[in-house]
């Protein structure tokens, strides 16, 4: 009988929790496609395109790029932090990945801020449009991130967490990291391409 039972399950151990970020993912990971596709046909078939080093920041959101990364490394010592039983640990790394998600959001407001008191808003352009619409979908991300990373580190503060019960921090690291390397693709697609 068990042997039927683990013929049937082709997802061995993963929770449905797991599965359900994993789905949301692709499904998210197909959006996120359309618009760099999108994008990308646009900018194909612009008679002219600027260059995006004459219009962005990239040294800042540069940093910022690399500021995100380290999140996700932050993100791999929360959850290795509590399956080693450390709950200070848990809470130190979450905290960090909170801040850095913070500093993350903070940079692209200031960025957008001096976009717009220079006139570059999505009306200005295709591309502003593509900027835009693309930056302020993986930005709509980080914050759900933020928000998710805070209820995580609310329920760690109130002992939800064990060694043996690890899976809400590993549903939200797959998250993170999908929202961490979404945003690689879309710095090389509107920042630096």
């Amino acid at each position: 009988m068990s042997e039927a039972l683990a013929i049937k399950d082709p997802f061995g151990k993963a929770t449905t929790g797991k599965l359900g970020m994993w789905l949301f993912i692709i499904m998210d990971g197909l959006s996120f496609g359309g618009l760099l596709i999108g994008g990308a046909a646009l900018r194909a078939t612009a008679p002219s395109w600027p260059n995006p080093g004459d219009l962005l920041n990239i040294p800042l959101t540069g940093f910022n790029t690399f500021l995100l990364i380290c999140t996700s490394f932050t993100m791999v010592m929360a959850l290795n932090s509590l399956e080693k039983g450390s709950q200070s640990g848990l809470k130190k790394y979450l905290a960090l990945t909170l801040a850095g998600g913070l500093v993350f959001l903070g940079i692209q407001v200031y960025e957008y801020y001096h976009f717009i008191l220079d006139g570059f808003i999505p009306s200005t352009s295709i591309y502003a449009a593509v900027f835009y619409s693309t930056t302020c979908f993986h930005g709509l991300h980080v914050l759900s991130g933020v928000i998710y990373i805070a209820c995580i580190l609310y329920a760690a503060n109130q002992g939800r967490y064990t060694a043996h019960d690890t899976d809400q921090v590993e549903i939200l690291g797959i998250f993170w990291h999908f929202v961490d390397l979404i945003w690689i693709f879309v710095f090389t697609v509107i920042y630096l391409i």
